[in-house]
C-alpha cells in the first residue's frame, strides 16, 4: 500500500467530487431530509471543492484518490474516505494529517460537525480522540443557499 497526502489540485476535482458525492450519499441519504439530499449532486460537490481548494488535501492510495479533508478556520470542515479504503488505515493517517494541518496554523483546539445519526463517523471521531461537545444547528452550503440541520459538534485539543 502506497499512501500519499498532498494539496488538492484542479486535476483532482472530478475524482474528489465523485468520492465526496458517493461518500455523502452513503452516510447521509438515509438520515438527512430529502430536500437536502436532492441538492447533493456531483456538481454541487465540485463547486464546493473549487471554493475550498486552497484548504483541501487529498489522500492517494496506490495512485488513486481515496480520501480528502478540507479545513475552514478552526473547523475540520469536511472529511471523507472512499468505501473501498475503509479499514486500510487511511482514515487514521488522513485524520492525523488534518490535525497536524490545523495545529500548524497555530490552533490549540478544533471542531467538526457530524450529522446527527451518522454513527459510523461518530465512532471514528471518538476513536480518534474527538469529544462530542453538543448537538446544535449547523448551516451548510448548498446550490440553493444555506441549509440548516442538527449536527453533533465534536471538539479536540490539538
Amino acid at each position: 500500500m502506497t499512501l500519499t497526502i498532498r494539496p488538492f489540485t484542479p486535476a483532482d476535482l472530478p475524482a474528489t467530487a465523485a468520492l465526496w458525492h458517493d461518500g455523502w450519499h452513503d452516510a447521509h441519504a438515509e438520515i438527512c431530509p430529502a430536500s437536502l439530499t436532492r441538492l447533493r449532486t456531483v456538481e454541487s460537490f465540485a463547486d464546493r471543492l473549487a471554493r475550498h481548494a486552497a484548504t483541501t488535501r487529498v489522500a492517494r492510495l496506490d495512485g488513486r484518490i481515496a480520501g480528502f479533508f478540507t479545513l475552514k478556520d478552526d473547523e475540520l470542515y469536511q472529511f471523507f474516505v472512499a468505501a473501498p479504503a475503509r479499514g486500510s488505515g487511511l482514515a487514521a493517517a488522513l485524520m492525523q494529517a488534518a490535525e497536524d494541518a490545523l495545529r500548524d496554523t497555530g490552533l490549540t483546539r478544533a471542531w467538526l460537525a457530524c450529522t446527527v445519526g451518522n454513527t459510523r463517523a461518530a465512532r471514528f471521531y471518538e476513536k480518534s480522540g474527538w469529544t462530542r461537545a453538543a448537538t446544535e444547528p449547523f448551516t451548510t452550503e448548498t446550490s440553493d443557499g444555506p441549509y440548516t440541520l442538527d449536527v453533533w459538534r465534536y471538539e479536540k485539543a490539538l
